[in-house]
């Protein structure tokens, strides 16, 4: 059965009046969600050119418009030392000019037809998206077959960028007490392991990398087979393939040497932790409140308990009624200012965390004690059938309320593509939801909260006068 795009926000209704309802008995609510979820398809078409690019269409007829999104399966992780922020940075030259269209076409070609693009990078892939009336296909597609092979890299811009990344990095993190914190224990937790830096790049990367080392990356990973294209909206699949083939079929692949150094690079022994014990890191940073993030190791994206770490995440800190909320925040003798928690997958590895900022004049140490007592105790007073039913309602909710847009589902399957190697694989993640029951989240809060590994960071300016 197709998808139809006008039940979308039906579908997110139902679920989000059984979250506030909690009405319905686990079997009849969990099979009514499972039934629903097998009936349901995105009906996508999709290719593979000769040269192993990737293109999925979703044709949606509704408004004339379209999402255009380019998965590139390159992140952080793939950097060496001394080339760190080399994605990102290439990232923001990817707008800076390429062989046909030069610097500042590509905006203001998007832009002056009512349309919008950006991108963004993570540890494992960076993805560029824009979103434009569909008149506009052979255009967009004309303007992502131009960079993809002839980025240009001019010194001009590329000192220019060289700036603009820096000061991001010191917006985002040196300036930013809860960025630095972050990415304090982002550095702890995956210690030697490509996770263990931040996307931006090391500072004195930024200052010394190079037109050739950047043109270098390029070439190895901005490849057709290493991309994947997702076009949906309102337009003709096989006008989406043609055009596709014309502009990009004659692009060439990645050569055998660097598939090697990539199946190198993805070497699953590269993840692993290197460390054990409870640790703690302080730091002085612009924060007038302590801030905190207690981290524990967690499970790779697509593990089995990944998904069952989701469900205890929301079960503890998703909305003002959850556990930590009430315990902290909430309570007639609260501790902190905010309280969350958080299950952050990625491709080889995870941490599940609790961040939060305490209230002026309240003790650090005396927060974390009565943080780690109240987490164990949740395995018992938080982790019941009530609870379980309206966590994985709210992740469902969350899911179907993004499919609400051609940009949603462009996003939804391309990820899935990527990862999975099916866009199909959103199915398997929703009936893993709804297969998690109470043992299994009980255990893994259990594993969590009593494991001796964990990292306890905060960041305080103890001379703050506010």
């Amino acid at each position: 059965m197709t998808l139809k795009w006008t039940s979308l926000s039906v579908l997110a209704l139902l679920l989000s009046t059984t979250i506030n309802s909690c009405s319905h008995s686990k079997k009849n609510s969990t099979d009514s969600m499972a039934s629903s979820i097998d009936e349901k398809e995105i009906n996508v078409e999709k290719k593979i050119l000769s040269n192993g690019l990737k293109v999925l269409v979703v044709e949606n007829h509704r408004l004339p418009i379209m999402s255009y999104y380019t998965f590139y399966n390159v992140g952080g992780r793939y950097e060496e030392s001394g080339t760190t922020g080399a994605t990102h940075f290439l990232e923001h030259l990817m707008f800076k000019g390429a062989k046909k269209f030069g610097p500042g076409d590509f905006e203001r070609l998007i832009e002056s037809n009512g349309g919008s693009s950006n991108a963004y990078t993570t540890f494992d892939s960076t993805v560029y998206y824009e979103s434009v009336p569909s008149t506009l296909l052979e255009t967009v597609v004309d303007l992502e077959s131009d960079r993809m092979e002839n980025l240009l890299l001019e010194e001009e811009s590329f000192e220019k960028e060289r700036q603009v990344v820096k000061e991001e990095r010191k917006m985002r993190y040196e300036n930013n007490p809860g960025g630095q914190i972050y990415l304090a224990t982002n550095q702890a937790v995956y210690q030697g392991n490509p996770y263990g830096g931040s996307v931006i790049g090391d500072l004195k990367d930024l200052d010394s990398l190079n037109r050739d080392q950047v043109r270098d990356f390029f070439k190895k990973f901005y490849t057709p087979d290493n991309a994947i294209i997702v076009v949906v909206g309102d337009v003709d699949a096989a006008e989406v393939f043609s055009k596709v083939e014309e502009k990009m079929g004659n692009l060439k692949p990645s050569s055998q040497e660097i598939r090697d150094y990539k199946a190198k690079k993805d070497h699953i022994d590269n993840y692993k932790f290197h460390w054990n014990g409870h640790k703690e890191i302080a730091l002085h940073g612009q924060s007038s409140n302590p801030l905190f993030i207690l981290a524990f190791k967690a499970a790779a994206l697509g593990e089995d308990i990944a998904y069952v770490q989701d469900i205890l995440s929301t079960m503890l800190s998703s909305g003002d009624s959850s556990y930590l909320v009430q315990q902290f925040v909430k309570s007639k003798r609260p501790s902190m200012i905010s309280i969350s928690s958080g299950n952050s997958n990625m491709r080889y590895s995870g941490m599940f965390t609790i961040g939060g900022e305490l209230l002026p004049k309240r003790s650090l140490a005396k927060a974390k004690s009565e943080l780690m007592s109240a987490l164990k105790k949740s395995c018992d007073s938080v982790v019941t059938e009530r609870n379980l039913q309206k966590s994985r309602n709210m992740l469902l909710s969350g899911f179907y309320s993004g499919l609400q847009s051609n940009a949603g589902v462009a996003h939804l399957l391309g990820t899935q593509e990527n990862f999975f190697g099916d866009y199909r694989y959103y199915k398997t993640e929703l009936n893993k939801y709804l297969s998690i029951n109470l043992a299994q989240v009980k255990s893994a809060c259990q594993d969590l909260f009593n494991s001796p590994d964990s990292f306890f960071v905060s960041v305080w300016d103890k001379n703050s006068k506010k």
